[in-house]
């Protein structure tokens, strides 16, 4: 299986790339794992509703250039649908068991993803109703895909 993680932002803090690193390197046991990093849009200081839609936009266009059309496509949304790690292990093995081979994870910047990336979803996950630094997702939705095969492959995991 194929996964890639497009996201918006580089990792800054080293502790972030580092656990980006561990996770990548336990992951290749299970997927071919891609990480597309996008340029964050600048935001200019005490900008306005529109400044930030144009932010949003802007990088939601670069966003939709790096999705394929044969990718699954799963956005880390506030507003889309909670799953525990069991759930979404069985989501990724249904979609290898129904023939999908390349699964999209997008985390958007900081103000969140466009209405045209939201739209291109297949399927909208949350992992809590709060709001988390988008570097700080990146970690987080490796260690649960890695979880994720390590349930599949039923294997032991630390709980």
């Amino acid at each position: 299986m194929n996964i890639s993680v497009i996201c918006v932002g580089k990792l800054k803090e080293r502790y972030w790339s580092d656990a980006v690193a561990e996770y990548s390197k336990r992951l290749k046991s299970y997927c071919s794992l891609d990480i597309v990093e996008l340029k964050e849009s600048r935001l200019p200081d005490k900008a306005g509703p529109a400044e930030e839609l144009a932010v949003k936009e802007a990088e939601g266009s670069e966003i939709l250039k790096k999705i394929k059309d044969n990718m699954y496509v799963i956005t880390l949304e506030v507003k889309g649908k909670m799953l525990s790690s069991e759930k979404l292990a069985a989501k990724i093995e249904n979609l290898g068991i129904d023939g999908v081979s390349n699964i999209a994870f997008v985390i958007g910047g900081s103000l969140g993803l466009s209405e045209a990336v939201s739209r291109r979803a297949d399927f909208k996950l949350s992992f809590s109703e709060m709001t988390f630094p988008h570097q700080m997702m990146r970690v987080v939705l490796l260690e649960q895909i890695y979880r994720s095969f390590k349930i599949i492959k039923n294997e032991t995991y630390h709980k």
